[in-house]
């Protein structure tokens, strides 16, 4: 067994130092011999009782005096000790391991569980030592992008739980006598770390307490308890007397930092927080809603929980926690669920929060990729791995157009599935949402240096699918698509044209260049065989590119459980029939709006059916589909907030029929089996329509009402016969599509130049 050396600034209250002092209770119960140092805190006695040692050093300041002061005593345990491994939690104590590293010859491991200011002086403080353990994936997302810390010496690990201590079966009775709580009084739950740090919550705990009279009307003798300690906590006591003065009563009250956790969490009937606070209050088995200064999820569910695992339950990137938000997320659970004889509902959320903890979260889970990546450096493996393959992916992707976001995530899964060593970066508009959402790796579209930074450590560049290289939108955007394809090639980069959709491109120069860019390609496939045509006619003389499918084909779908939850949570609701209409702005004007929505109200009333607006690309698809909404009689469903794609996927699914001008409703409608019906706005959504032997109810200028509601009576009418056409045909789809990653595969590793027969 190891000697192993932890580090850390402290042992208070927080998440960190929960992490640490569970890791250092298994390590020791496994055989390890540990040792802590840290400038103490409350949790020494547990470091201390469960058989580890700790030595005090002052960790937790930048002061050059105390730090030089924990160099020193730092120098003296590695000397004495001789430690195998030496494992630094947080940058102060990283950064001055490092420095003794040439010294002492000890392997050298971190963990990352925040993401840190990269500007200025204080990058110099940083060091991730040979390998580094992010909590999420976020987070490795962005050592990659901010440190260019090499992916292969990073791994995911998870903030693990210790689900024996936190657990439904602790009893909260002792604490709800402490605080003078009966148990008939709804109690919410806020355990943080009260610091003015920015990786503290302490911007969500003021707005929680904001929430609080609101929340005192609506939810009667409701109580709000604040457990943490910090340099915070005076003024958020101070605003929480204000409020409680407000409502009359004491709505809000403070516990200061305490140990007994588990306890104080068995308290609550709802928990609101994030990171290790809720995924402990998950294992207890406690309904929760996600709330943080860096974003907002709401009450955790199986739609938002792979979100939620992605950011370690910190919301990073999503939304934003507001004390409006708050009220009304609040005052609608116990609306719901009720008080104190919580219905099965409320059971069922705390149940599904336990066994995630249980999959994902553990104590044992942790220590494992703790033991691994120890295990990995002192054979000296690290030191031979092979190389890994890079990929950079350029597409259309960052702009929240739902089936680009398909398409990004299809191929990015398609990649790594064949290629399982990959680090795949994404030229992406919006990079930290791609981060946050994804756990992709991603680099800014727009940025110069970004680009050429990726591409040149890439092997190859995959470009596509979607339709990029067209001048219907902009030459501008084309010339951009263009830029990218020749900086790749003039690095000597191999490239793919994957499962592009060719034009329009009607500018004779424009073609000229397209034929260019497309003939350099190592590898072209096509996504139709009107692109194929298309290229003939610029004059592309190459009788290698392949006709393969979107890769949307390749997405997973929902189950039927939660197809049907996805229906209550954003659809029409109530086991009614429906059918999707997907509008989007460019083509949508006056008279195509008012003639959509009058097809709209004869879709209901002769055929008996709701109508879902779903909008592809918000904001703007959000706007016309609102516009119809307004126009029709009796109104129409549109979602109340943006879609993940399984949601996308489940709603679609379950509907009679999708009437579409967007060219991905009907590729999903076809891959979950759902009769497409298109308003045929370009050659691409015309050539899919061909293909799919749906409808085309005409340009928008044609659009008719009438016309169009016979054709939706027909596809309703064999809605069965078409499905199972349909789901056949998909299945041909995503065999054809798979075949674009299995080429890249063989480009990746050495294939570069051979043509497809």
């Amino acid at each position: 067994m190891s000697r192993v050396l932890l580090a850390t600034m402290s042992l208070g209250i927080g998440g960190a130092e929960t992490h640490i002092t569970e890791l250092a209770r298994e390590l020791t119960r496994r055989g390890h011999d540990i040792t802590v140092v840290s400038a103490g805190g409350v949790y020494v006695e547990d470091i201390t009782g469960c058989g580890a040692k700790h030595f005090t050093a002052p960790l937790n300041t930048r002061r050059p005096r105390d730090m030089a002061r924990a160099l020193g005593a730092l120098s003296f345990l590695m000397k004495t000790e001789k430690y195998d491994i030496v494992h630094a939690h947080a940058r102060i104590p990283a950064f001055l391991c490092g420095l003794l590293k040439p010294i002492y010859k000890f392997r050298f491991v971190t963990t990352a569980h925040w993401v840190f200011n990269a500007r200025g002086p204080m990058r110099y403080l940083t060091n991730w030592g040979e390998k580094t353990l992010a909590v999420s994936e976020d987070i490795k997302a962005y050592l990659l992008e901010n440190y260019r810390v090499k992916s292969e010496n990073i791994t995911v690990t998870v903030n693990g739980v210790n689900t024996e201590r936190f657990s439904p079966g602790v009893s909260g009775r002792r604490v709800r006598r402490e605080l003078g709580i009966p148990e008939t009084v709804p109690a919410v739950v806020n355990v943080s770390r009260l610091d003015k740090t920015a990786s503290a919550p302490v911007v969500a705990v003021r707005e929680l307490i904001g929430a609080a009279p609101a929340l005192s009307r609506s939810v009667p003798k409701l109580r709000i308890i604040i457990v943490g300690g910090g340099d915070a906590e005076g003024e958020l006591r101070e605003f929480a007397e204000d409020v409680n003065a407000e409502c009359g009563r004491e709505v809000v009250m403070f516990t200061g930092g305490r140990t007994d956790v588990e306890e104080l969490l068995a308290v609550s009937d709802l928990f609101v927080g994030v990171s290790r606070a809720a995924i402990e209050a998950m294992s207890c088995g406690k309904p929760v809603i996600l709330a943080g200064s860096e974003g907002y999820l709401g009450l955790l569910s199986k739609e938002n929980s792979e979100l939620a695992v992605k950011t370690n339950f910190t919301c990073r990137g999503h939304g934003e926690t507001s004390a409006e938000t708050l009220a009304e997320d609040i005052a609608g659970f116990f609306r719901e669920f009720g008080k104190p004889a919580f219905d099965i509902g409320s059971a069922r959320l705390g149940a599904f929060g336990r066994e995630l903890v249980t999959e994902r979260c553990s104590v044992a889970r942790m220590t494992d990729d703790c033991e691994r990546v120890y295990a990995e450096l002192l054979s000296g493996r690290a030191a031979t791995a092979r190389p890994r393959r890079r990929v950079v992916m350029s597409g259309y992707y960052g702009f929240n157009n739902a089936g680009d976001e398909a398409i990004m995530q299809a191929v990015h899964g398609a990649i790594a599935e064949t290629q399982s060593d990959a680090e795949i970066t994404v030229l992406s508009k919006n990079p930290r949402l791609t981060r946050a959402r994804y756990g992709y790796k991603a680099v800014n579209r727009f940025n110069p240096a970004s680009v050429l930074w990726a591409l040149r450590r890439c092997d190859a560049l995959v470009f596509g699918g979607g339709s990029l290289l067209q001048d219907h939108t902009s030459t501008r955007s084309l010339l951009y698509y263009l830029a990218i394809l020749s900086l790749a090639r003039s690095l000597g980069r191999r490239v793919m044209i994957y499962a592009n959709g060719i034009g329009p491109v009607t500018r004779e120069r424009n073609r000229r260049r397209v034929r260019r860019a497309v003939e350099s390609a190592d590898v072209v496939t096509l996504r139709d065989e009107r692109s194929r045509e298309e290229l003939v006619s610029m004059g592309v003389a190459r009788d290698d590119m392949a006709i393969t499918s979107d890769p949307v084909f390749t997405a997973e779908l929902p189950a039927e459980d939660e197809r049907r939850e996805i229906l209550a949570a954003v659809g029409p609701g109530g086991g009614r029939r429906f059918a999707v209409v997907s509008v989007r702005q460019r083509g949508a004007d006056e008279r195509f709006v008012s003639e959509l929505a009058r097809f709209c109200d004869m879709a209901k009333s002769e055929l008996g059916i709701e109508i879902l607006l779903l909008p592809m690309q918000p904001p703007g698809d959000l706007s016309a589909c609102r516009a119809v909404s307004e126009r029709m009689e009796g109104g129409a469903v549109v979602p109340p907030r943006e879609l993940t794609l399984r949601e996308y996927f489940g709603l679609i699914g379950e509907a009679d029929f999708a009437v579409s001008m967007r060219l991905h409703t009907l590729i999903f409608a076809a891959r979950t089996g759902t009769p497409p019906l298109g308003i045929d706005i370009d050659p691409k959504l015309r050539a899919y329509l061909d293909l799919l032997g749906a409808p085309n109810l005409g340009t928008p200028e044609e659009f008719d009402a009438e016309r169009a509601l016979s054709s939706a009576r027909a596809v309703s009418e064999n809605r069965a016969e078409i499905s199972a056409r349909l789901e056949r045909l998909a299945r041909e789809q995503g065999e054809r599509a798979r075949t674009d990653a299995r080429l890249l595969a063989e480009l990746i590793d050495g294939a570069r130049g051979n043509r497809l027969a």
